[in-house]
């Protein structure tokens, strides 16, 4: 079961509040994701992180590189608990 991010807010930093479609919902900090490099270099620059968008079709928080996180990880970050398939 794959749940798909509804709504989405920047909080502060690195942090953004997910819901989810079962009604869930958390916080989940991407500052982890800036060490990565690759296409999450560009998540140094706040103003591009901030410029998020849901991706309604595939139900996850996307940027304009094409930068997404699958929402199962996003789920088990915000919730604390992995889904089961």
């Amino acid at each position: 079961m794959i749940l798909d991010v509804v709504s989405a807010r920047h909080i502060k930093d690195y942090e953004l509040e997910l819901v989810f479609e079962d009604g869930a919902k958390g916080i989940v900090d991407f500052s982890q994701y800036r060490s990565r490099g690759g296409v999450f270099s560009r998540f140094s620059d706040m103003e591009y992180f901030k410029n998020f968008r849901i991706d309604k079709e595939l139900g996850v928080i996307s940027w304009e590189n094409g930068v997404d996180i699958a929402p199962e990880t996003l789920y088990s970050k915000a919730v604390g608990k992995a889904v089961v398939a």
